[in-house]
Protein backbone atom coordinates (compact mmCIF):
# COMPACT_ATOMS: atom_id res chain seq x y z
CA UNK A 1 0.00 0.00 0.00
CA UNK A 2 1.20 3.48 -0.86
CA UNK A 3 1.83 5.39 2.40
CA UNK A 4 3.22 8.61 0.90
CA UNK A 5 0.90 11.53 1.59
CA UNK A 6 -1.58 12.26 -1.17
CA UNK A 7 -4.31 14.80 -1.84
CA UNK A 8 -7.69 13.12 -2.40
CA UNK A 9 -10.65 14.92 -3.98
CA UNK A 10 -13.89 12.96 -3.60
CA UNK A 11 -16.75 14.01 -5.87
CA UNK A 12 -20.30 12.86 -5.13
CA UNK A 13 -22.93 11.76 -7.60
CA UNK A 14 -26.41 13.04 -8.41
CA UNK A 15 -28.72 13.98 -5.52
CA UNK A 16 -25.88 13.60 -2.99
CA UNK A 17 -23.44 16.07 -1.42
CA UNK A 18 -20.05 16.07 0.21
CA UNK A 19 -21.73 14.56 3.28
CA UNK A 20 -21.81 11.09 1.71
CA UNK A 21 -18.00 10.89 1.76
CA UNK A 22 -17.62 11.65 5.49
CA UNK A 23 -16.49 8.16 6.52
CA UNK A 24 -13.96 7.87 3.70
CA UNK A 25 -12.73 11.46 4.06
CA UNK A 26 -12.20 11.14 7.82
CA UNK A 27 -10.33 7.86 7.48
CA UNK A 28 -8.02 9.29 4.82
CA UNK A 29 -7.20 12.24 7.08
CA UNK A 30 -6.58 9.80 9.95
CA UNK A 31 -4.13 7.92 7.69
CA UNK A 32 -2.15 11.15 7.21
CA UNK A 33 -3.52 12.24 3.82
CA UNK A 34 -5.53 15.31 2.85
CA UNK A 35 -9.06 14.64 1.62
CA UNK A 36 -11.65 17.08 0.30
CA UNK A 37 -15.29 16.29 -0.43
CA UNK A 38 -16.94 19.39 -1.89
CA UNK A 39 -20.68 19.67 -2.45
CA UNK A 40 -21.44 20.64 -6.03
CA UNK A 41 -23.41 23.84 -6.58
CA UNK A 42 -27.11 23.30 -5.92
CA UNK A 43 -26.63 20.09 -3.94
CA UNK A 44 -26.15 19.07 -0.32
CA UNK A 45 -25.11 21.99 1.87
CA UNK A 46 -25.16 24.15 -1.28
CA UNK A 47 -28.74 23.19 -2.20
CA UNK A 48 -29.78 26.79 -1.51
CA UNK A 49 -28.00 27.62 -4.79
CA UNK A 50 -30.29 25.39 -6.87
CA UNK A 51 -31.16 27.14 -10.13
CA UNK A 52 -32.38 26.52 -13.64
CA UNK A 53 -29.20 28.26 -14.78
CA UNK A 54 -26.81 25.62 -13.42
CA UNK A 55 -24.77 23.90 -16.12
CA UNK A 56 -22.25 21.06 -16.23
CA UNK A 57 -19.45 23.62 -16.53
CA UNK A 58 -20.40 24.98 -13.09
CA UNK A 59 -19.89 21.60 -11.44
CA UNK A 60 -16.61 21.05 -13.29
CA UNK A 61 -15.43 24.47 -12.09
CA UNK A 62 -16.49 23.66 -8.51
CA UNK A 63 -13.92 20.87 -8.42
CA UNK A 64 -11.19 22.32 -10.65
CA UNK A 65 -11.20 25.54 -8.61
CA UNK A 66 -10.95 23.62 -5.34
CA UNK A 67 -7.84 21.87 -6.66
CA UNK A 68 -6.28 25.15 -7.74
CA UNK A 69 -7.20 27.29 -4.74
CA UNK A 70 -6.15 24.62 -2.22
CA UNK A 71 -2.86 24.19 -4.15
CA UNK A 72 -3.39 20.44 -4.50
CA UNK A 73 -0.90 18.34 -6.45
CA UNK A 74 -0.51 14.64 -7.24
CA UNK A 75 -4.25 14.48 -6.69
CA UNK A 76 -6.24 11.26 -6.51
CA UNK A 77 -9.51 12.39 -8.14
CA UNK A 78 -12.50 10.17 -7.38
CA UNK A 79 -15.91 10.48 -9.04
CA UNK A 80 -19.05 8.57 -8.08
CA UNK A 81 -21.85 7.88 -10.57
CA UNK A 82 -22.83 11.21 -12.24
CA UNK A 83 -19.46 12.62 -11.15
CA UNK A 84 -17.83 10.56 -13.87
CA UNK A 85 -18.87 13.47 -16.10
CA UNK A 86 -17.40 15.94 -13.65
CA UNK A 87 -13.99 14.33 -13.20
CA UNK A 88 -13.70 13.77 -16.97
CA UNK A 89 -14.14 17.54 -17.37
CA UNK A 90 -11.84 18.36 -14.45
CA UNK A 91 -9.05 16.34 -16.08
CA UNK A 92 -9.30 18.72 -19.04
CA UNK A 93 -8.71 21.69 -16.70
CA UNK A 94 -6.02 20.51 -14.28
CA UNK A 95 -4.42 17.46 -15.88
CA UNK A 96 -0.94 18.38 -14.65
CA UNK A 97 -2.15 18.20 -11.03
CA UNK A 98 -3.63 14.69 -11.27
CA UNK A 99 -1.77 11.54 -10.26
CA UNK A 100 -4.69 9.12 -10.27
CA UNK A 101 -8.31 9.16 -11.46
CA UNK A 102 -10.92 6.78 -10.07
CA UNK A 103 -14.39 6.10 -11.49
CA UNK A 104 -16.64 4.58 -8.82
CA UNK A 105 -19.80 3.12 -10.39
CA UNK A 106 -19.37 6.15 -12.60
CA UNK A 107 -20.52 7.25 -16.03
CA UNK A 108 -17.81 7.98 -18.60
CA UNK A 109 -18.97 10.37 -21.33
CA UNK A 110 -17.41 10.83 -24.72
CA UNK A 111 -16.82 14.20 -26.37
CA UNK A 112 -20.03 15.91 -27.45
CA UNK A 113 -22.38 13.77 -25.38
CA UNK A 114 -24.95 15.09 -22.91
CA UNK A 115 -26.75 13.39 -20.02
CA UNK A 116 -30.15 13.87 -21.63
CA UNK A 117 -29.31 11.47 -24.44
CA UNK A 118 -26.43 9.47 -22.98
CA UNK A 119 -27.34 9.12 -19.32
CA UNK A 120 -29.20 6.29 -17.52
CA UNK A 121 -32.43 5.17 -19.23
CA UNK A 122 -34.72 6.96 -16.75
CA UNK A 123 -32.85 10.30 -16.83
CA UNK A 124 -34.57 11.77 -19.89
CA UNK A 125 -38.02 11.00 -18.48
CA UNK A 126 -37.36 12.58 -15.07
CA UNK A 127 -35.75 15.64 -16.70
CA UNK A 128 -38.75 16.11 -19.00
CA UNK A 129 -41.12 15.81 -16.03
CA UNK A 130 -39.18 18.45 -14.08
CA UNK A 131 -39.14 20.79 -17.09
CA UNK A 132 -42.88 20.38 -17.61
CA UNK A 133 -43.50 21.21 -13.95
CA UNK A 134 -41.17 24.21 -14.05
CA UNK A 135 -38.87 22.70 -11.42
CA UNK A 136 -35.10 23.35 -11.53
CA UNK A 137 -34.28 19.87 -10.28
CA UNK A 138 -35.45 16.27 -10.35
CA UNK A 139 -36.15 14.31 -7.14
CA UNK A 140 -33.87 11.62 -5.79
CA UNK A 141 -34.56 7.91 -5.83
CA UNK A 142 -34.66 6.31 -2.38
CA UNK A 143 -31.66 4.85 -0.60
CA UNK A 144 -33.33 1.46 -1.09
CA UNK A 145 -33.13 2.08 -4.85
CA UNK A 146 -29.39 2.72 -4.42
CA UNK A 147 -29.22 -0.66 -2.59
CA UNK A 148 -27.76 0.91 0.55
CA UNK A 149 -27.19 -2.12 2.78
CA UNK A 150 -27.91 -1.05 6.36
CA UNK A 151 -31.35 0.19 7.39
CA UNK A 152 -29.96 3.01 9.55
CA UNK A 153 -27.83 4.20 6.63
CA UNK A 154 -30.88 4.19 4.36
CA UNK A 155 -32.63 6.58 6.75
CA UNK A 156 -29.53 8.79 6.85
CA UNK A 157 -29.13 8.90 3.05
CA UNK A 158 -32.84 9.61 2.53
CA UNK A 159 -32.62 12.51 4.99
CA UNK A 160 -29.71 14.11 3.10
CA UNK A 161 -30.42 13.71 -0.61
CA UNK A 162 -31.72 16.74 -2.53
CA UNK A 163 -33.07 17.43 -6.01
CA UNK A 164 -30.48 17.24 -8.79
CA UNK A 165 -30.30 20.28 -11.15
CA UNK A 166 -31.60 19.46 -14.61
CA UNK A 167 -29.50 22.11 -16.38
CA UNK A 168 -26.31 20.07 -15.91
CA UNK A 169 -27.76 17.31 -18.09
CA UNK A 170 -28.66 19.35 -21.15
CA UNK A 171 -25.46 20.81 -22.64
CA UNK A 172 -22.78 18.59 -24.23
CA UNK A 173 -19.41 17.99 -22.60
CA UNK A 174 -16.23 18.89 -24.48
CA UNK A 175 -13.38 16.40 -24.01
CA UNK A 176 -10.00 15.90 -25.67
CA UNK A 177 -9.14 12.65 -23.88
CA UNK A 178 -7.31 14.16 -20.90
CA UNK A 179 -8.68 11.54 -18.50
CA UNK A 180 -6.84 8.85 -20.49
CA UNK A 181 -3.58 10.75 -19.97
CA UNK A 182 -3.80 10.66 -16.18
CA UNK A 183 -0.91 8.41 -15.05
CA UNK A 184 -3.06 6.00 -13.00
CA UNK A 185 -6.61 5.03 -13.93
CA UNK A 186 -9.11 2.88 -12.03
CA UNK A 187 -12.68 1.69 -12.45
CA UNK A 188 -14.63 0.29 -9.47
CA UNK A 189 -18.07 -1.25 -9.77
CA UNK A 190 -20.45 -2.31 -7.03
CA UNK A 191 -21.97 -5.75 -7.49
CA UNK A 192 -25.16 -5.41 -5.43
CA UNK A 193 -26.34 -2.42 -7.49
CA UNK A 194 -25.28 -4.19 -10.69
CA UNK A 195 -26.46 -1.64 -13.26
CA UNK A 196 -25.71 -2.84 -16.82
CA UNK A 197 -24.03 0.47 -17.76
CA UNK A 198 -21.50 0.23 -14.91
CA UNK A 199 -20.92 -3.49 -15.46
CA UNK A 200 -20.15 -2.81 -19.14
CA UNK A 201 -17.71 0.00 -18.28
CA UNK A 202 -15.95 -2.15 -15.69
CA UNK A 203 -15.58 -5.01 -18.16
CA UNK A 204 -14.32 -2.68 -20.90
CA UNK A 205 -11.58 -1.25 -18.73
CA UNK A 206 -10.70 -4.59 -17.17
CA UNK A 207 -9.34 -5.45 -20.62
CA UNK A 208 -7.78 -2.03 -21.30
CA UNK A 209 -4.04 -1.43 -20.83
CA UNK A 210 -3.14 1.06 -18.11
CA UNK A 211 -6.31 0.52 -16.09
CA UNK A 212 -6.96 -1.22 -12.78
CA UNK A 213 -10.45 -2.52 -12.00
CA UNK A 214 -12.19 -3.70 -8.85
CA UNK A 215 -15.54 -5.23 -7.95
CA UNK A 216 -16.92 -4.50 -4.49
CA UNK A 217 -19.88 -6.39 -2.94
CA UNK A 218 -22.03 -3.47 -1.82
CA UNK A 219 -24.73 -1.08 -3.00
CA UNK A 220 -24.22 1.91 -5.29
CA UNK A 221 -23.12 4.15 -2.39
CA UNK A 222 -19.90 2.29 -1.62
CA UNK A 223 -18.64 5.20 0.46
CA UNK A 224 -21.58 4.60 2.81
CA UNK A 225 -21.69 0.80 2.74
CA UNK A 226 -17.99 -0.15 2.81
CA UNK A 227 -15.85 2.93 3.56
CA UNK A 228 -12.95 0.87 4.93
CA UNK A 229 -12.69 -1.26 1.79
CA UNK A 230 -12.98 1.83 -0.41
CA UNK A 231 -10.15 3.56 1.48
CA UNK A 232 -8.06 0.41 1.02
CA UNK A 233 -8.57 0.56 -2.74
CA UNK A 234 -7.96 4.32 -2.97
CA UNK A 235 -4.67 3.99 -1.13
CA UNK A 236 -3.65 1.09 -3.36
CA UNK A 237 -4.28 3.07 -6.56
CA UNK A 238 -2.78 6.33 -5.26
Amino acid sequence: MNTERRDFVLVHGAWHGGWCWARVRDQLWAEGHRAFAPSLTGLGDRSHLMSLDLRLETHIADVANLIEWEDLHRVVLVGHSYAGWIISGVAECVLDRLESIVFLDALMPEDGQDMLHHGPPNAAKSIAEAQAAGRPGRPSPSAADFKVIREQDRAWVDSKTTDHPIGVSIAPIHLTGARDRVPKKTYIRTTLFDAPIFRALHDRYAAAPGWRTYEVPCGHDAMVDVPERLVEILLAVA
